[in-house]
């Protein structure tokens, strides 16, 4: 009890107030009796409020209800269910224990509950590094009808929560994928090209279908025009490679660009999964870290959901030539593979070039790298000084670069996606779809 038995203020300006009396009673004597009125009145309301509010044993019940995992930069929904169980109103102070990781010192909410009722306190958390987040204690102070005292509860509610890839904007890429809806975040509509040799069935012709694809086989039979349908070539292997070095190590809105790589690779992997094809995942470093065989059994997509969360590195130089060796040996057929990785500079990109060459020589290769948004910014605001001219030329100096690197990687054979960390997943998939519209793989 003594641990839990707080003083408001008002108790403490009270007994000021006492205090000066009894200064003044130094002069005017009378007033002594003033000021022990006042303590001992203070000390009456000060009991009556107390017992009121540790009259019941459970006076308030407090629970957190939220997920088992949460999204990896996304807002996830935490819900504190509290019970009022005294017969009177109470206002309530409310500190949830939030994970080490968010760094938050100043959580607090108030909340006023009227007697033998429940109410909830709903907020959103944004986790920016995967891993495991682990909630503590709930912490309630009651303030009793006479706000005089305030009653702590303290509510064991640990719990461990897994913070995963972004599963959320995986379930929204994948619903509007099923309902070929996928626009509606971005993706481009593509126009398709040519004829895929893709058999699907064979209709009944109807006007705009295509005279050429004409069955008269299926037409002599059914004494019908009938045409064959064809559809996209399906089970295509995609790979999505992520390189783990420290060139990924550069963060943008909190999050790593490793992280956004990861993002993007599980939201790809899903597409692919819908349309059919095969997807499969490689991490790397200076060494191999993980290799998941490309296919689009049920459980493939689980697959690279655990893969990706697992993810750990030391943002070490990254090994391209023994990523080829891999690849060489263990990806036997051609793939279209998704090389997420960052140059900073044209030198960075010819150490890898040679690299890169050959695996364009077995695959199709598609690399994806990062613009620096932070240099963009600096391109586009006004100059007052040498200083500011100065900074402004070698952000536009690197900026150019970038552009540099997709005619270099294009003079290469190599196919490249230039985008920022926020528009990464919608880059990419529109190049994706692009390819699959032109039959590149």
């Amino acid at each position: 009890m003594i641990k839990s038995f707080y003083f408001n203020n008002l108790v403490y300006y009270i007994a000021g107030l006492a205090s000066v009396i009894f200064v003044m009673s130094y002069f005017q004597p009378a007033l002594f009796r003033i000021g022990g009125l006042v303590l001992l009145l203070l000390t009456i309301v000060v009991v009556i409020d107390a017992l009121l509010v540790y009259g019941k044993k459970d006076g308030i019940a407090a629970e957190r209800l939220t997920t088992d995992r949460f999204s990896i930069g996304d807002e996830n929904k935490v819900v504190l269910s509290i019970r009022n169980n005294y017969s009177f109103p109470a206002s309530l102070g409310v500190i949830d224990e939030l994970p080490d990781q968010f760094q938050e010192r100043n959580w607090r909410r108030k909340l006023k509950i009227t007697g033998q009722s429940t109410d909830e306190i709903v907020y959103f958390l944004r986790p920016t590094t995967r891993g495991e987040y682990v909630f503590h204690d709930i912490n309630v102070f009651v303030t009793a009808p006479l706000r005089l005292v305030k009653r702590k509860y303290v509510f064991s509610a640990e719990q461990a929560v897994k913070v995963y890839p972004s599963y959320i904007q995986m379930r929204r890429y994948h619903l509007l994928a099923v309902a070929n809806r996928l626009q509606e975040l971005g993706v481009r509509r593509m126009r398709q090209l040519g004829h895929s040799m893709e058999f699907e069935q064979i209709k009944e012709y109807v006007r705009g279908d295509d005279y050429r694809t004409i069955n008269w086989k299926a037409t002599a039979r059914k004494e019908a025009l009938m045409v064959n349908n064809y559809t996209d070539e399906r089970s295509q292997q995609i790979y999505c490679m992520i390189n783990k070095g420290r060139v990924m190590k550069m963060p943008f809105s909190g999050m790593t660009l490793l992280d956004h790589a990861i993002n993007a690779s599980l939201v790809l992997s899903n597409v692919a999964l819908v349309r059919q094809d095969k997807a499969g995942l490689i991490t790397f470093a200076e060494n191999l870290d993980s290799f998941v065989q490309a296919d689009k059994k049920p459980t493939q997509m689980n697959q690279v959901l655990e893969t990706l969360y697992k993810q750990q590195t030391r943002f070490l130089e990254p090994d391209f030539e023994k990523l080829f060796s891999v690849i060489r040996t263990r990806i036997t057929n051609r793939s279209l593979l998704v090389l997420f990785t960052n140059f900073e500079s044209m030198e960075s990109l010819e150490r890898e070039l040679p690299a890169l060459r050959k695996i364009a020589r077995y695959h199709l290769l598609l690399v994806v790298f990062f613009e620096n948004t932070e240099l963009q910014a600096l391109t586009e605001q006004k100059v007052a000084t040498l200083e500011d001219i100065y900074i402004k030329t070698i952000a536009e100096k690197f900026a150019f670069e970038k552009r540099l690197m997709v005619k270099e990687l294009q003079k290469n054979g190599i196919l490249s996606v230039l985008s920022s960390p926020e528009n990464l997943t919608v880059n990419t998939i529109n190049k994706y779809l692009e390819l699959k519209t032109r039959m590149s793989i």
